[in-house]
């Protein structure tokens, strides 16, 4: 599986594959250009509730994957894009969070890896 991930004030790289935003919002200053994404899927991002209560917190880390793929568990629609995408080639996960650590694009790929085929 070829799986990035990459914060969105980075800049695309042709070895990306499909860049997918799973960001709830759009990454604050960006453009649509700047960005150069092929999907926007808001639907796979944590929850408003679970954003919340995370704030990146460090501390929260593995309660946040848990309640997160619990999440996913209950929306496997909202992956299909991202799983036919992964099928065709190349990936890179785009996500505007500061914390680099801890944050919902590397659970989601955690989560995609470990429900591979």
């Amino acid at each position: 599986m070829a799986l990035k991930i990459k914060r969105a004030y980075e800049g695309p790289d042709p070895t990306d594959g499909v860049r997918i935003l799973v960001d709830r919002y759009w990454p604050r200053g960006l453009s649509r250009s700047a960005l150069q994404v092929d999907l926007w899927l808001k639907a796979v991002a944590p929850s408003e509730d679970l954003r919340r209560w995370f704030a990146h917190d460090c501390e929260r880390w593995e309660a946040f994957k848990a309640r997160y793929f619990a999440e996913l568990d209950r929306n496997p629609e909202a992956l299909r894009p991202v799983q036919a995408a992964l099928a065709r080639g190349p990936v890179t996960l785009v996500y505007a969070a500061k914390n680099e650590r801890c944050n919902h694009a590397r659970a989601l790929a955690e989560y995609l890896r470990s429900r591979q085929a």
